[in-house]
């Protein structure tokens, strides 16, 4: 039992910061009806940027700040110079635009940053493990944790308390309503790219002080997307429960399943979950059920 509850536990412990990267893919959906293909890429710079600040000497919550301003800069920029105009364009053409930049962002990170595994030195988190009633946590997945709360709570609050936050829900939920009463749509959709941006940044720093940076992080978009879908693409709080489902099924699949084939289910079980989230309910949880009459 204690096994469990510590797999468990650990699984909540990494799958809030999945939960942190699929409010970016939510954000994007929500608002655009657009599947962002290139958010793991957005997660890797958005790591890179954290790494770099913090060996230039700032402090880590100083260089996770300066990340998420230059986040936020780089989600206005990439919306304006790429996404703005395709505005009116199929959804499908948006996306592959996407896949573009996934491919952009990852042969930048390459060019500027290299492919080597680094790591974040000094160690910005203990590397003592925590114990209590028999279970050890690395303390690294603790404060993870809490950092990825703490921007969960913002984010929630920017959502259903500010002003911009409000502007971005009407305008998902009748772009139309919202446009009459003076929303500005481009500007909703810029913000939701900056937005998707910051939480996918800061999910990515915190994995790579966890697990080491490179290149394969960019591969927890897609990881994460599953978690997206059984939350349901356009719900801000489905993102945040599917991203903590995730995590736990990952540490279960592993331990439980894992021995029986050798390992590697732990990379697969959140896709075959998804397929069959998507065979009983195609719309998630607390996904919108669109009914169409001709």
């Amino acid at each position: 039992m204690a096994i469990l509850v510590e797999l468990v536990l650990s699984g909540i412990m990494v799958g809030s910061i999945y939960a942190l990267v699929a409010l970016g893919w939510t954000l994007i959906y929500k608002c655009s009806g657009v599947l962002n293909l290139a958010m793991g890429e957005l997660t890797l710079v958005g790591a890179y940027l954290s790494l770099t600040y913090y060996h230039w000497g700032f402090p880590f919550p100083v260089a996770l700040i300066a990340m998420l301003i230059t986040g936020f800069i780089l989600g206005l920029v990439t919306e304006r110079l790429v996404l703005r105009r395709m505005i009116g364009e199929p959804i499908l053409a948006v996306i592959m635009i996407t896949a573009g930049l996934s491919f952009f962002f990852r042969a930048l990170v390459g060019f500027v940053w290299g492919t080597d595994t680094v790591v974040f030195t000094p160690p910005v988190f203990p590397r003592e493990p925590v114990r209590f009633f028999g279970m050890v946590f690395a303390e690294i997945y603790l404060w993870s944790f809490v950092a990825a709360i703490a921007m969960l709570v913002i984010f929630v609050w920017f959502f259903q308390r500010s002003r911009w936050g409000l502007s971005m829900q009407a305008t998902a939920d009748d772009e139309m309503a919202a446009l009459s009463l003076g929303v500005s749509a481009k500007w909703v959709y810029a913000l939701a790219w900056a937005i998707a941006f910051m939480a996918a940044g800061v999910g990515g720093t915190l994995l790579g002080n966890i697990n080491g940076l490179n290149i394969s992080v960019g591969y927890l978009g897609l990881l994460v997307l599953p978690a997206v879908v059984l939350g349901g693409l356009n719900s801000v709080p489905g993102a945040i429960v599917g991203g903590l489902a995730i995590g736990i099924l990952q540490n279960l699949s592993d331990a439980y399943v894992g021995k029986l084939t050798g390992g590697g289910v732990k990379e697969i079980a959140p896709f075959v979950f998804m397929v069959i989230i998507l065979l009983f309910r195609p719309y998630g949880l607390w996904g919108w059920v669109r009914i169409e009459r001709v």
